[in-house]
C-alpha cells in the first residue's frame, strides 16, 4: 500500500480544503469526477484511534424490544431496567417494535438518497457553512477545526422547537422528512419516559426538563470510498445532544466503543439505533453514559443513515443544566457545572470532531 505523507512541506492543507469547499460537490463530486485515491485531506493519521476491533463474539448489542409498553405493566418494567442497564454500560441500544412502520423508514433512507443524487447545481442552492439555517447541506460541519476530512456528506433540518418553513425543505424529501421526525418525535417521548424511570424520577421529569422539545435532523451520505483503510466516513466522537435516534441502511459500518474494543452495531432490519448524548449524561450526573463512536469508509456504497438530535441547537432558550437536584446527595456530588445548550452547542461546533470529549469542558 502507497504510504501518503501528509506532513510534505509542499501539502497546504488548508488550500485543499479550501478548494474542496468551493466545489459545493461535497464528496460525492470527488466520487462523481472518478478519483481513484482518497485526496490527503480526508487520510487519517496512522494509529489515531487504535482500540481492538472486535468480532462481536464477546459482546452481544443491547436490543430492546417496545412491545406492549403502553398496556401491560409487568413488561413495561422489564423495559424500564432493560433500557437504564443498556444506558449505563453501553450508551447505545438497538429499539424494535417502536412503532414507525418499515415503509416509513424504507421511504426517509430513499428521502436521504434522493436528496444527494440530486443534480449538484441543484443542491448548491443549500449548501452553507452558517449551522444556524433551518436547512443547510454541506461536508464536514467541522471543515475547517478538525484534524481530519471525513468520508461524508451532509443535509441538517432543524425540526423542532420551531417547526420549519415547508417552502425551505428540498422538495425530493419534504414530506417523508416531516412524517418521519413527527414520528421520531412521539418514539421521544416514550424514551425520555423509560430514561426517567430507569434512574428513579417520575416519568415525565426529563420531557418537563425540556429534553424532548428539540430535533434536528442528520441526513448523512457515505460515497463508495476507493481507498477506504485509508480514511473514516465519521471520526470517534461523542453526540452534543440529550439523545440521539439513528436510522441506518444494512451496510453497516457503525462502531461503538465499548470495553476499549470497538464494537460492531449489526443493522437489523425494522431496528432504530438510540445512543445518549452528552447532555443526558451531564444531568444524570454520569449514571448515564454518552459513548464513543464512528463510521468506517466502505468500497461499498453510498451507505445513508438519519440521525434525529433530542436538543434545541440554537433555539432561543436560557434554561441552565446542570446535574439533577434529585439524584445528587453526599456520596453523590454533582460532577459538572451548569451549561445553557447554546453554550454547548457552540463549544462543541468549535472544537469538531477532535476526538476529545465535550464533558471534559464542563466537569468540575
Amino acid at each position: 500500500m502507497e504510504v501518503i505523507n501528509t506532513n510534505e512541506a509542499k501539502y497546504d492543507r488548508k488550500a485543499e480544503l479550501q478548494a474542496f469547499d468551493e466545489t459545493q460537490a461535497g464528496v460525492k463530486g470527488l466520487v462523481d469526477a472518478g478519483i481513484t485515491k482518497v485526496p490527503r485531506i480526508f487520510v487519517q493519521p496512522s494509529k489515531s484511534e487504535d482500540s481492538t476491533i472486535d468480532s462481536n463474539k464477546k459482546f452481544s448489542f443491547p436490543v430492546v424490544d417496545l412491545d406492549g409498553i403502553k398496556e401491560d405493566p409487568i413488561k413495561r418494567k422489564k423495559i424500564v431496567q432493560e433500557v437504564g442497564h443498556a444506558s449505563e454500560t453501553w450508551g447505545f441500544f438497538q429499539v424494535i417494535n417502536h412503532g414507525i412502520p418499515s415503509r416509513v423508514l424504507e421511504e426517509m433512507k430513499d428521502g436521504v438518497i434522493r436528496f444527494f443524487e440530486q443534480d449538484t447545481e441543484v443542491k448548491k442552492q443549500w449548501y452553507t457553512r452558517d449551522l444556524t439555517k433551518e436547512f443547510t447541506y454541506n461536508s464536514n460541519f467541522d471543515l475547517f477545526k478538525a484534524p481530519v476530512t471525513n468520508w461524508r456528506d451532509t443535509f441538517t433540518a432543524t425540526i423542532a422547537p420551531i417547526p420549519p418553513n415547508r417552502d425551505i425543505l428540498p422538495s425530493v424529501c419534504r414530506d417523508i422528512l416531516l412524517d418521519y421526525t413527527n414520528q421520531v418525535m412521539e418514539l421521544g417521548d416514550t424514551l425520555f419516559e423509560l430514561l426517567s424511570e430507569a434512574i428513579g424520577l417520575e416519568p415525565n421529569h426529563l420531557k418537563d426538563m425540556g429534553c424532548s422539545e428539540g430535533l434536528m435532523a442528520l441526513g448523512h451520505y457515505y460515497p463508495a470510498c476507493p481507498q477506504p483503510e485509508l480514511t473514516l466516513g465519521t471520526s470517534k466522537h461523542a453526540d452534543n445532544d440529550f439523545l440521539t435516534v439513528l436510522l441506518q441502511d444494512n451496510i453497516g459500518g457503525l462502531l461503538v466503543l465499548h470495553q476499549n474494543h470497538w464494537v460492531d452495531v449489526p443493522p437489523t432490519p425494522g431496528a432504530l439505533v438510540v445512543n445518549i448524548g452528552d447532555i443526558l449524561q451531564l444531568i444524570s450526573n454520569d449514571k448515564f453514559k454518552s459513548v464513543d463512536h464512528r463510521v468506517l469508509a466502505n468500497k461499498v456504497g453510498p451507505r445513508v443513515s438519519l440521525a434525529c438530535f433530542f436538543m434545541t441547537n440554537f433555539a432561543p432558550t436560557q434554561r441552565r443544566y446542570g446535574p439533577i437536584k434529585e439524584l445528587i446527595s453526599e456520596h453523590n456530588p454533582p460532577k459538572y457545572r451548569e451549561t445553557t445548550i447554546k453554550e454547548f452547542t457552540t463549544y462543541f461546533n468549535n472544537k469538531g470532531l477532535n476526538g476529545t470529549s465535550t464533558l471534559l469542558h464542563f466537569r468540575l
